[in-house]
Formats: C-alpha cells, sequence, structure tokens
C-alpha cells in the first residue's frame, strides 16, 4: 500500500517554510484536491470545474494561557513551491460532512460560520483514500475538542465504522513513533484519537468483552441456522407460558389491591363534595366582605369630598366679598393727593379680584356658578366706574398743570431775558398718578389712549408756547449785520464780498436752540414713554441730561409676574402719540433758520453741522419723533442753502449776456473768497454738502467761461487761459487740502494747457507763416512720394526754398521782437507774459528745428541759419 502524504517529512518541511514567521506549530500536513463541481452518475468532475492540488495544514499557537487552532490551505507556486492561499480559524468551524455523491466516500465538506453569509458554496476536499479522509477528521476533532471544548457536528460518517477504523490503525499509529522524527506529535494523536473513539461509541470496552464471551458459548450452535432457529423458538415459548403461569397465581392479591383503590374512590369523592360546599360558603363570605369594604370606601371618599368641598367654598366666599374700606374708595373716593395710597391698595385688590374669577385662576367648574357670575359682573361695573372717574379726573388735572403755567408769564422767555423751559415742577406733580396710571393699564387697557390723548393736546401748547417765545426772544437779542447774497453777479463792486461782517453769532444762536430744546424734548418724550406705560425696551434708554433724575417714575416694579420677560414695545402707538405732544413746534426752528439764511446764507453751513451732530446721538425708541425734527430741519437747511447755490449760479450765467468780456472774469475771484469762507463754516458732517456746491459752481463757471468764448472766436485762447491762470492763482492753497477743489484745479490746469498750445502755435505761424507752410508741404508730400523727386514738385524747388528763407529769416531778429509785441500786446495781464513768451520761443525753436531737418533731407547742399543760431537770437531778446 502506498505511503500516506500524513507521514511525508518533506511536505511538512515545506509547509513550515511556507508558515515561516508566524509562530505556529504544525500538528498534521496532507495533500488533497480542491473542487468546487457537483459529482455526476459516472463519478468524474462537471465541465469547467476541475480539481486543483492543495496542502491541508492544522497548526496551534499559543498565547499565554490561550491556544489557537488554525486550518491552513496552501497552494502550489508556478515554480512548484507552496505559498499560503487561505486561513480557517477551528474555532469557527460547525460543520463536516462526507459528499454522498461520491462512491469512494473521500470528498467532504468544512462548514465555518464565518462563510454561512457567503452566496458561494464552500470548496469540497479530495482525499486520496478513506484511510487518509479518517486521519485528516479525527485530526480536525481532536483539536477542536481540546481547544475550544466541544465537537462540529460530524454528518455522513457512520461512527461504528469509524471506531473499529480508530481501533484498527491505533496500534500502526502508534508503532510509527520511532520512525518520524517529530515523536511526540505522533504519540499525542494516537492518545486523541483514543478519548475520540471512546466517546463516539455505543458499547463501552467491558460490555464489549462481555458481548464477545456471550457469542463465544453459541458458536457451536451458530453453524447450523435452522437448527439455532428451532431452538430459539422452543425457549421463546418456554418463556411465555412461565409468564402466564405467574400472572395466574397472583390474582388473589390483584383483587384485594382493586377493593382498597375502589374505597380510596369512595373516600376521594366523599372528600370533594366536602371541599365544593366549604368553596360555596367562603365565596359567599368573600362576596360580603367585598360590599361591606366597598361601601367603606365610599363613605370615606364622600367624608373626604365634603371637607374639601367646605374649604373651596370658604376660599371662594372669601373671594366674593367686598372690604368696606376698598369699597369706599372705589365708589366715591377722592384722588387727591393725601389719598393716593388707599387708591392703590384698591385697585391692586380689584385687579386681584378679577383675576381670581378668572378660569387660570378659579376651578374651571365654579365659573358657571351663579354667585361667581353675578359677583364678576359687580367687579367689572365696579371697575369701570372706578375708570371713568379717574380718567375724567386725570385729564382736568393735566389741563389745569398745563393753563397754571401758561397763565404764568415767568415761565417763559421775556423780553432781554432768554428763560430755560424748566418742567422739574411738572412732572413731579404728574409723578404722583404714575403708579395710578399703571394700575388703570392693568383694569383697562383701552382707558390709556383717551388719556394719552388729553395729555399730548396739553402739554403741546406749553411746549409750542415756550419754543414760540424763545425764538422771538433769540432773534430778538440776537444783532448781526446781514451780509451779502450776490457773491458772483459781476454787475457788484470788487471788494463787496472781501469786506462780509462776522456772522458766527447767527449758527450759535442755532445751536443754542438745539442745545435748550432737543434735550428738553428728548426728556419729555422719555418721560411720556413711561409715565404712560408704553413698554420700551430697557436697552433703548435715553442718554442721560439734567433731568434724569426726576424721570424716574418708580413704576417699574408693578406687578413683576405680569411684566417678566414682556419688553416688546408698541412703537407704532408711541410714535403716534409723540406726534400729538410735539407736533407743530418745528415751526419755530424753522423760523430761527430761515431768520439765519436771511442774515448770512452761508452759515446754512454751519447750522448742517450742527444738525447732524444732533442727529448721531438720538438712537432711542423713544426719540423717534425728535430724530424725525432733525432730519426736517437738515432737509429745511439743505433746501435753502440749495437755493442759495441756485441762485449764485444765476449771477454767473448772467456774465454771458455782457456785449464784450476782457481779461479775467469777476466771478472767478470771487469763487475763491466764497470757497475760503465757506471751508470757514465746515463743521462735523457738512463737507457732502459743501462739495456738492463746490461741483455745480465750478461746472456753471466753466460752462459759462466757454459760451462767452466761443462768443469771441479771435480772442477766445487769450480769455480761456487768462480765466484759467486765474482760478489756478486763487485756488491753491484750498485745492492742496480740499479734495473736491483739487479736482476742479487739476480740470481748469489741463483747459488751461490747451488753450495755451493753441494760443502760442497761432502768434508762432501768424509770424513765419511762409516758411512753416513750405515744411508743412513737404511733409505731405513726403507721405506718397520719395524724398529725391520733392524739389523737382511745383513751387518746392531750391528757387522756391531760398525765396521763402530770404523772405522769413532776413531780419529774423525783428521778426521776433515783432512776435513779443503781438504776445504783449493781446494780453490783459503782464503777469503771465514772461511765462507765455518761454513757451513762445520753446514753440518756434521745436518748429525751426523740424525745418532744419526736413531741408538737410530733402535740399541737402541749400544753406539756412543753423539752430543754433536762432537759439542765440531768442536768447538775446
Amino acid at each position: 500500500m502506498a505511503k500516506s502524504s500524513a507521514d511525508d517529512d518533506e511536505l511538512r518541511r515545506a509547509c513550515a517554510a511556507a508558515m515561516d514567521g508566524t509562530k505556529q506549530d504544525i500538528v498534521l500536513s496532507i495533500r488533497v484536491a480542491k473542487s468546487r463541481g457537483i459529482w455526476g452518475k459516472s463519478g468524474k468532475l462537471g465541465r469547467g470545474h476541475m480539481a486543483k492540488p492543495r496542502v491541508l495544514a492544522i497548526s496551534k499557537k499559543v498565547e499565554g494561557q490561550r491556544t489557537l487552532a488554525f486550518l491552513r490551505v496552501l497552494k502550489y507556486s508556478s515554480g512548484g513551491v507552496l505559498e499560503p492561499a487561505k486561513l480557517y480559524k477551528l474555532k469557527h468551524l460547525s460543520k463536516v460532512e462526507v459528499v454522498t455523491n461520491d462512491p469512494s466516500g473521500c470528498t467532504f465538506l468544512l462548514g465555518f460560520d464565518t462563510l454561512r453569509s457567503q452566496s458561494v458554496a464552500p470548496p469540497q476536499w479530495t482525499m486520496r483514500n478513506v484511510d487518509d479522509r479518517n486521519r485528516l477528521l479525527i485530526c480536525i476533532l481532536n483539536v477542536c475538542k481540546d481547544v475550544s471544548g466541544r465537537l462540529p457536528k460530524v454528518v455522513g460518517i457512520d461512527v461504528v465504522e469509524m471506531a473499529l477504523w480508530i481501533k484498527e490503525n491505533t496500534p500502526a499509529t502508534s508503532k510509527q513513533k520511532s520512525i518520524l522524527q517529530d515523536g511526540p506529535v505522533t504519540t499525542a494523536v494516537a492518545e486523541r484519537d483514543m478519548k475520540v473513539t471512546v466517546e463516539r461509541e455505543l458499547v463501552s470496552q467491558a460490555e464489549e468483552e462481555d458481548m464477545e464471551a456471550l457469542l463465544g458459548t453459541y458458536v457451536l450452535g451458530i453453524g447450523e441456522a435452522e437448527a439455532f432457529s428451532e431452538r430459539l423458538k422452543r425457549e421463546l415459548q418456554a418463556l411465555e407460558a412461565a409468564n402466564v403461569h405467574s400472572i395466574l397465581e397472583n390474582e388473589p392479591l390483584i383483587d384485594e389491591v382493586l377493593q382498597g383503590l375502589e374505597s380510596a374512590t369512595n373516600c376521594v369523592e366523599d372528600m370533594d363534595e366536602w371541599l365544593g360546599v366549604f368553596n360555596l360558603k367562603l365565596r359567599h363570605m368573600r362576596e360580603d366582605i367585598e360590599s361591606i369594604e366597598i361601601r367603606n370606601n365610599k363613605l370615606e371618599m364622600q367624608s373626604v369630598n365634603n371637607k374639601s368641598l367646605i374649604e373651596e367654598l370658604e376660599k371662594l366666599l372669601q373671594s366674593l366679598r367686598i372690604p368696606s374700606e376698598y369699597a369706599a374708595c372705589l365708589t366715591g373716593g377722592s384722588f387727591d393727593e393725601a389719598r393716593m395710597v388707599q387708591n392703590i391698595e384698591a385697585c391692586e385688590w380689584l385687579a386681584n379680584a378679577l383675576r381670581s374669577l378668572e378660569v387660570p385662576q378659579l376651578d374651571r367648574s365654579y365659573s358657571n356658578m351663579r354667585s361667581v357670575r353675578e359677583k364678576r359682573a359687580d367687579l367689572e361695573k365696579l371697575r369701570n366706574n372706578f375708570v371713568k372717574r379717574a380718567s375724567e379726573f386725570l385729564r382736568n388735572y393735566f389741563s389745569s398743570l398745563v393753563d397754571f403755567m401758561i397763565s404764568d408769564k415767568s415761565y417763559f422767555s421775556q423780553r432781554g431775558q432768554l428763560k430755560r423751559p424748566d418742567h422739574a415742577d411738572l412732572r413731579y406733580k404728574c409723578r404722583t398718578y404714575a403708579r395710578l396710571l399703571q394700575h388703570l393699564k392693568n383694569l383697562d387697557k383701552n382707558c390709556l389712549g383717551p388719556l394719552r390723548k388729553a395729555y399730548c393736546s396739553s402739554l403741546n401748547l406749553l411746549l409750542r408756547r415756550e419754543a414760540r417765545e424763545f425764538a422771538n426772544e433769540l432773534r430778538a437779542s440776537t444783532k448781526a449785520s446781514r451780509n451779502p447774497t450776490v457773491w458772483l453777479d459781476g454787475s457788484t463792486g470788487s471788494n463787496q464780498s472781501a469786506n462780509s461782517a462776522d456772522t458766527s453769532i447767527v449758527s450759535d444762536a442755532y445751536a443754542k436752540m438745539l442745545t435748550i430744546f432737543i434735550p428738553l424734548l428728548v426728556d419729555e418724550s422719555s418721560f411720556f414713554a413711561h409715565f404712560m406705560c408704553f413698554e420700551v425696551p430697557d436697552g433703548n434708554k435715553i442718554a442721560p441730561t439734567d433731568d434724569d433724575n426726576d424721570d424716574d417714575l418708580g413704576i417699574m416694579d408693578i406687578d413683576e409676574n405680569d411684566k417678566a420677560g414682556k419688553k416688546s414695545a408698541d412703537l407704532q402707538a408711541l410714535n403716534e402719540s409723540l406726534h400729538d405732544l410735539l407736533d407743530g413746534i418745528q415751526e419755530d426752528f424753522y423760523a430761527v433758520v430761515d431768520w439765519a439764511y436771511k442774515i448770512d446764507p452761508l452759515r446754512c453751513i454751519s447750522m448742517h453741522g450742527i444738525t447732524e451732530r444732533y442727529i448721531s446721538g438720538q438712537k432711542a425708541d423713544a426719540a423717534g419723533f425728535v430724530r424725525i425734527l432733525l432730519d426736517d430741519l437738515e432737509n429745511r437747511i439743505s433746501t435753502q442753502f440749495s437755493r442759495f447755490v441756485d441762485e449764485a449760479c444765476h449771477q454767473i450765467e448772467r456774465n454771458d449776456r455782457n456785449v464784450r468780456q476782457v481779461g479775467v472774469l469777476s466771478y472767478i475771484p470771487r469763487f475763491a473768497i466764497l470757497a475760503t469762507r465757506m471751508e470757514h463754516y465746515i463743521q462735523g458732517q457738512s463737507r457732502n454738502l459743501v462739495d456738492q456746491a463746490y461741483t455745480k459752481f465750478v461746472n456753471i463757471m466753466f460752462v459759462t467761461l466757454d459760451k462767452i468764448a466761443q462768443g469771441d472766436p479771435k480772442n477766445a485762447d487769450i480769455l480761456l487761459l487768462e480765466n484759467y491762470a486765474s482760478f489756478q492763482n486763487s485756488l491753491f492753497d484750498l485745492a492742496n487740502v480740499v479734495p473736491s477743489l483739487a479736482k476742479a484745479y487739476r480740470q481748469a490746469s489741463k483747459s488751461y494747457e490747451e488753450a495755451c498750445a493753441r494760443f502760442i502755435s497761432a502768434i508762432v505761424y501768424y509770424q513765419f507763416e511762409r516758411l512753416f507752410l513750405f515744411a508743412r508741404k513737404i511733409e505731405e508730400l513726403m507721405y506718397t512720394i520719395t524724398p529725391e523727386e520733392i524739389p523737382f514738385q511745383l513751387g518746392l524747388s531750391k528757387m522756391d526754398l531760398r525765396k521763402v528763407v530770404k523772405s522769413s529769416l532776413s531780419g529774423v531778429d525783428k521778426s521776433i521782437i515783432t512776435m513779443y509785441k503781438r504776445l504783449q500786446k493781446n494780453l490783459t495781464s503782464d503777469e503771465m507774459l514772461p511765462s507765455l513768451w518761454d513757451k513762445c520761443k520753446r514753440e518756434f525753436l521745436e518748429k525751426y528745428e523740424n525745418f532744419a531737418q526736413l531741408i538737410a533731407k530733402i535740399y541737402p547742399n541749400e544753406p539756412i541759419p543753423a539752430v543754433a543760431q536762432m537759439r542765440e537770437i531768442t536768447a538775446s531778446i
């Protein structure tokens, strides 16, 4: 018989080399064939499922107190060397099944728990013979028993056959331990094989020996099957006869047992009847006890409910009773200052009594009781009566306070004396009724609307009277001479705008008006918002002023439970009330602005900056109407200043109507004086207003200047360059610090250079027209013909060149002097003559140098005066 691959030392060493580095000991290695096909009836593999040679190796690894067992699948590489293919842990082995389709029984499957979720069927392993199969399976079962303490399920293998095989092959396996090099491993396998055999056998070893001894006594009889069968039949009949005889002998005993059983049955039946009677009586007793307990519980519950009902009714009756002292205050009490404490206590009691009769405070079952409904109706009548009386009193009180102050002239400004409005006494008297207003709001929110209107109407009369008297006395006490409103008109004298008086007292008067009244209006708005119970958020408090200590009404702590978390302000209603409170006072501010404009229109600039500063400081919600008032004032000032700018622009445009303009126009230097004065008046945020005026002035000035120049084409360039030069000279200092004027300065500088270039070119061409006209003809022909052909053209011969040079350059010094005198004659200001004469000489020398280069290129042998000679002649003049 061929040697098994499990005993191949070379195969074991090859497996150890493939598993090098894993620290695992090989228990068994054996060659197998791997396939996934299905065995057919012919016993051959199906098409496309050829078997592949593999090696299965069982190994162990010790990690501390734990031992791990593995099943490794190794395959052959292209060079015939074993290499690892797959690794399975034997603790996951759950099933060993021999394939029934294989007649030889050498093919089996190994089922692992980790492979259950895979859709591909597990591989089939085919051994060379049954001995190799049994040896591998026995080794796997023993390793599983030692390592994990359990055995996988075995399917398709006869256990008795396996036990017999182990018994037959155990000596042979043990005999080989002297031959193998690793003997201890083989011995261990043999011992484990024996353990598995014992566990798998149907009978023990001793029972097996007894069975062999028993069968040994019948060896002679078994030789003749018919005789042995007849013998067994006879013995069976003898045994049956003996059993029947023993049963007949024991009949009296059986009768006694049956009689005893019958008497016991009768006793049991009697006992069952007695138990039924007792059970019926006990059931009746339980029912009686249960009914008694139910009646007792109902009586106890009724007693508790009656006690609770009496307590609730006592509380309800207590809440329905109106104390006599509160009833007297609510029905006909006085609202004098001495009685306010009693009135406040009565209001608090009334509010609490009404809330106690509402569903959240009162049980819903009580709300429909007749007594509760009647008492609620009585309290509502009491509330309405009290609110009506209190509202009527407060309306009359506000009106009487304001009438008293208006009738006393000492509260207002008088001739020769400006009076600062003082409302401290008014607020002190109103603060007495602040808590009353808060309670009126809690009792009836709708009652505050008429009260707010009455307060606004009364106080509006007082504020308007104070503003009017203050504005009138402010204008009367301010003595300032009027400055001219005509700045840029050509018909006025040249020194009119230069000698304007100081009008700073006008802007100071406007600032004083705002300083006195804007904080007053803000304080009144804040006091009104708190006094009339508007819910102003805490984050929008007014900036502190001198009167802030008087505005602490002490009403923010009333009814803290209702006010907690309710900070949303009714801004729309507040703004409407503030409009009623302060409407009409803006007219007195407008009167001051118009008065200041008539004295000095430029003071609108400083007043605009003052107004902007106050606007940026008013950010509270209660100061909404004050912001609107300041915005209207700013718009009024901007409108007045725009009116001044428009009038000044019309004054500039009227310069175009004169017959002829010579020299510098009058509005050019006057604009510089005007811009200097405007820069002096700028305060705060008024820069944009002034820059817009500058832009409009400059555009009108330049457009008007161009129109005047177009009316006199002969002297247009002279007029333009003189005026643009004057504009630059007068605004040089301001242009360095004012960006908008710097832009106008650059525009004027560009226009000046263009006009200057045209004027200088005209002077030079007028004096040397033939010379430079000859050069221009040459330049035009050079685009069409070659330079050599030019001397042969009509009018460009050498003779023509000599005539032009003789007529233009003979006595050239006199021609240059004539050009200087012509330049001097056209200019109205001698200040510009030196710079223009230098530009004129440079222009002439550049054109002559260009002429000399053309002559040298076209007429190389024709002599003309050199450029250096011309430069000496111009320098000497």
